[in-house]
């Protein structure tokens, strides 16, 4: 059968969705991304915020028309939607023919095999006892890849579904962790993007202990050019972590570090680490310890009982720290989360002038990161020849895949993508730089 496969959603999604493809294909099916022609779709999705669900949804109903006119034969839904709506997906949608949940992935042969064949099936096994080791069908650029070395979460954050939907923290055995490495090494990546719904915690629960450090100074010895770490949450940055991240050339210096709030207060209640105090203390650590460091972080305004006091010392945290990138969301008020039920629900056009303002601020801080690159020159990844721009793009240590910034750059001569290429920084234009590239 020809079996088409659209991943939305996170980095960890994708690498499950991956993991499928590869099973399909093992077992003599061709694998696309076109939706158009196939016997069976395979839509994993995402189930986080109403967004992410909107954003599902509407693929459900996209897709439900192709098969109307003949031109898809059957849907099978599974991820993180419909491990967590999965009667409602079935009386809502009836574009749906089959539907799998976050513990059952292997099941996928099985699963688009009784799809095609008229059957409704279901498939939810545990969702803490999954299979992450496997082959996967890696997709995108050859030179950047991401690595998954742990999957589910214990920290129960207030807000938070995923550990409802992704099961309890279980980390990758170090070895298999560096056999997919050397893999990936030996195809030809050059950025690995170690993912993880937190990757601090790495090898406590099997080995007793936290083992970041140790699995990056091992992944150190592959011959990548960059190693970016996603995500570090702010309680584990212990002085081994700092010292490691500091003093290995191939890590680069860009931590994505979510903090979500400075209020002490709020974040005791959301079961969250730090204050404003804590908090300004570990950026200005961080910001001594491993020179040249940028940082990234996510906010989230309105959480219930956030006052206009709390959102007033958020906005002077961001102003003070200087965090270079950010991502400012609205809380999303989500069913089954223990803040869900909290009081001093913020009303939502409050919380959204909050986002409003709090991306203000944050967008001054990066034009006056992006204004004191100005010329230097820097290390970039060439992505490929954007025609529509006229030149080249790329990223610098600085930019992570799809959530920041780009350089625009023109060249003398032909830049393969996936090359790294000195630039002198020239100028800034809507959050990218704009530079020349040096011999």
């Amino acid at each position: 059968m020809k079996i088409a496969f659209i991943s939305l959603g996170c980095s960890k999604n994708l690498i499950n969705t991956q993991q499928m493809m590869a099973l399909c294909q093992a077992a003599g099916h061709t694998v696309t991304g076109e939706p158009e022609g196939a016997d069976v779709a395979v839509l994993n999705t995402c189930g986080f915020i109403d967004e992410a669900k909107s954003e599902a949804i509407e693929h459900i109903i996209a897709l439900g028309e192709l098969k109307k006119t003949g031109k898809l034969g059957k849907l099978l839904v599974c991820g993180c939607l419909s491990q967590r709506y999965r009667a409602e997906i079935w009386e809502e949608l009836p574009e749906v023919d089959g539907m799998m949940g976050t513990g059952s992935y292997d099941d996928i042969v099985a699963a688009v095999e009784r799809v095609a064949a008229g059957e409704k099936p279901e498939y939810f096994g545990d969702i803490s006892c999954t299979t992450e080791e496997g082959a996967r069908l890696t997709t995108g650029p050859g030179y950047t890849a991401y690595l998954k070395i742990a999957e589910g979460c214990d920290n129960f954050c207030a807000f938070c579904i995923i550990p409802y939907l992704r099961g309890r923290y279980r980390s990758r055995p170090m070895e298999s962790i560096l056999d997919e490495a050397k893999a990936l090494a030996d195809a030809g990546v050059q950025e690995l993007i170690l993912i993880a719904q937190d990757i601090g915690p790495y090898g406590k629960d099997l080995y007793g202990e936290k083992r970041l450090p140790q699995l990056l100074r091992e992944l150190c010895k592959l011959p990548f050019h960059w190693i970016r770490l996603h995500y570090l949450y702010p309680d584990h940055f212990d002085d081994e972590v700092i010292g490691v991240i500091a003093s290995e050339p191939k890590i680069v210096k860009y931590l994505d570090i979510p903090l979500q709030h400075c209020s002490g207060r709020l974040l005791k209640a959301m079961n969250r680490w730090g204050d404003e105090e804590k908090l300004t203390a570990l950026v200005e650590k961080l910001r001594r310890e491993i020179p040249g460091v940028v940082l990234r972080t996510s906010l989230i305004c309105g959480l219930p009982g956030e006052t206009e006091e709390d959102f007033e010392a958020l906005c002077r945290f961001v102003t003070d720290t200087r965090i270079e990138r950010a991502g400012v969301f609205r809380y999303s008020r989500e069913e089954g989360t223990r803040a869900a039920k909290m009081s001093g629900q913020v009303p939502e056009e409050i919380a959204e002038q909050r986002v409003n303002r709090l991306v203000e601020l944050q967008s001054a801080v990066l034009d006056e990161y992006n204004e004191s690159r100005l010329g230097t020159v820097m290390e970039v990844l060439c992505e490929g020849f954007d025609s529509n721009q006229g030149c080249y793009v790329g990223r610098t240590y600085a930019d992570s895949v799809e959530v920041d910034g780009r350089v625009l750059f023109t060249a003398a001569g032909r830049i393969p993508a996936g090359d790294f290429v000195n630039v002198r920084i020239t100028g800034a234009e809507d959050g990218d730089l704009v530079g020349e590239m040096e011999d």
